[in-house]
């Protein structure tokens, strides 16, 4: 019976490898073919947008170009994979992309029933609402009777539908299927309110006749923590990824940036020497170069750098960094340290 119990679970483990396209050796495959593939949205202003040269910008985008950066001293050694949201998972697990970094939620489901892993959020999200300015609304609390545009079969739905629920007030939901749908009829005022993530609403916000006629609500009604996602089954890939990320964050609160990193090269701050590689030897621990970090920071930037190119105050999106700034600064963007 013991035997019989050892053998089934090491088939169920075999299958769930096998379903995922897992294997413990993306790194090295990634080197052999000289540049990562990334999964990415089909355009998602500020987050992974093509412009009409196919040149890929956004947040999402950066951390595939710092993953490059990390391992091949060269940012520019990647190739984008547009996905759609029903895509994006079979395309990691068949292992037809090495990483996907597309405006992803993290979930209980999602990190244990589909053979993934979330390397970190690089982006704390939430669901909202936008208004027209108009209409002198400054929360969501004031939209009982309104009319509520969003996709249909969504988690959006189900959240809007809660929020009025708990909050005692009545609306009408217009669904349609495609987000441009939802847009177009927004937008041709056949509702009050447009809901999505936030994130989404202000990059939807630019598809507008009149961008600036609008405005999102303060209140968030979820909670979409965002962050590249890789297979289960690789551990050295799994860390690659994830302290990418975590290097970008330490380098913004070290003050360490694309700037003044040669500056910094000769910094005696011992946090700051860990981090550019002159003292320790955390990158081979990764499978790269101890400069790894350095170039990153070189070729991509730090954390703020990202967000404020990407979607800060200065950019069409106008995003605040919120919940996104740094934790010593009141924010939720915390990376553990490299030592």
């Amino acid at each position: 019976m013991k035997k019989a119990i050892i053998s089934a679970a090491l088939g169920a483990a075999a299958i769930g490898m096998v379903a995922t396209g897992a294997t413990a050796a993306t790194l090295d495959d990634v080197k052999a073919k000289d540049f990562v593939q990334c999964g990415v949205s089909q355009g998602l202003a500020g987050f992974s947008n093509p412009d009409d040269k196919g040149n890929w910008t956004g947040m999402d985008v950066d951390v595939c170009r710092a993953l490059a950066a990390a391992i091949f001293g060269d940012a520019t050694k990647v190739k984008f994979t547009p996905l759609s949201a029903k895509e994006r998972f079979t395309a990691l697990q068949s292992g037809e992309i090495d990483v996907l970094s597309r405006n992803t939620t993290w979930t209980a489901t999602r990190d244990t029933s589909l053979g993934l892993n979330f390397a970190g959020v690089n982006y704390y999200d939430g669901q909202g609402f936008m208004v027209r300015s108009s209409l002198g609304v400054k929360s969501a609390l004031e939209l009982s009777g309104a009319s509520v545009c969003t996709n249909t079969g969504t988690t959006t739905e189900l959240n809007v539908a809660d929020y009025f629920r708990s909050n005692k007030m009545e609306y009408e939901l217009v669904a349609f299927e495609k987000a441009d749908e939802v847009v177009a009829a927004y937008d041709a005022g056949r509702c009050d309110v447009f809901t999505t993530d936030q994130s989404g609403l202000y990059s939807q916000r630019l598809k507008l006749t009149n961008p600036g006629d609008h405005v999102v609500l303060p209140e968030i009604i979820s909670k979409e923590p965002l962050g590249p996602v890789v297979r289960q089954g690789d551990d050295q890939w799994f860390n690659l990824v994830k302290w990418t990320h975590f290097a970008m964050v330490n380098a913004e609160e070290l003050g360490v940036s694309s700037a003044n990193i040669g500056e910094m090269m000769g910094s005696d701050n011992p946090a700051v020497k860990r981090l550019l590689g002159s003292e320790g030897a955390f990158g081979e621990a990764l499978g790269v170069g101890n400069d790894w970090a350095a170039n990153i920071i070189k070729m991509v930037g730090n954390y703020g750098e990202v967000f404020d190119r990407a979607v800060g105050p200065d950019t069409p999106l106008k995003i605040e960094r919120g919940v996104n700034a740094l934790w010593s600064d009141g924010g939720l963007q915390y990376a553990p340290p490299i030592r």
